[in-house]
């Protein structure tokens, strides 16, 4: 489960950031993860609730979206979105090319955005 390892790099850059703000509180966060990044929202969730429980970050809200999976095709150049998991063999609905497309968008796994509690003190 990758997941745990990804959850604590997360919270690594939340409390840097937080630092960076001076922000006493996270209130939500949202994870932008390609298709190809293998995320398992669930287990992501799960991850991130276990390591913020008795913590500064604990009851903050993890929201993630998945980025679908865009080819180009080396013959045509054509973009498209395979419509089976086969990413091995997918081919192009142009010219039907099955191999070497470059992936555009699919690997992606980035904070979209945080939202932070900026009260000072109390």
């Amino acid at each position: 489960m990758h997941e745990l390892s990804i959850a604590q790099s997360l919270l690594a850059i939340i409390r840097e950031e937080m630092q960076k703000h001076g922000s006493p509180r996270l209130i939500s966060v949202k994870v932008r993860h390609g298709r190809l990044s293998a995320i398992v929202p669930d287990a992501l969730a799960m991850s991130f609730e276990a390591l913020t429980m008795d913590t500064a970050l604990a009851g903050a809200r993890l929201d993630t979206e998945e980025i679908p999976l865009v080819l180009a095709c080396r013959a045509c150049g054509k973009q498209f979105s395979p419509e089976s998991s086969d990413y091995v063999f997918a081919p192009c609905p142009a010219c039907g090319e099955e191999l070497g497309h470059t992936v555009v968008s699919g690997k992606e796994l980035y904070i979209e955005y945080l939202e932070l509690d900026e009260a000072q003190g109390t």
